[in-house]
């Protein structure tokens, strides 16, 4: 397997190791949604000042106002922060250059 390969087997394993412990097997509900945000990126929820913050990700995703999150609705959230770490990332190596 590739290097790539791997990465897309892993998100689509902590998904589903997640989503496993609650009714559907295929959705993760908000109890879910915050043990695999608090177990996978325990960063990023200690950077928010915004104590609703999960409420407004779980809203945003959620396509079809079901209350949970299948996996195409999950995507999104981990392409729209590899999006923003990537953009970091960008500028820290600018800065580095520049130095």
């Amino acid at each position: 397997m590739t290097e790539l390969e791997r990465s897309m087997e892993s998100l689509i394993m902590v998904f589903h190791r997640y989503a496993k412990e609650g009714g559907d097997k295929k959705t993760l509900n908000k109890k879910e949604m915050k043990k695999l945000i608090e177990a996978e990126l325990p960063n990023f929820l200690k950077t928010q000042k915004d104590p609703h913050t999960l409420d407004r990700i779980m809203k945003d995703l959620d396509q079809n106002r079901d209350d949970e999150l299948d996996f195409e609705e999950f995507v999104p959230f981990v392409a729209g922060l590899s999006i923003a770490c990537e953009k970091h990332f960008a500028l820290h190596q600018d800065k580095k250059g520049k130095k």
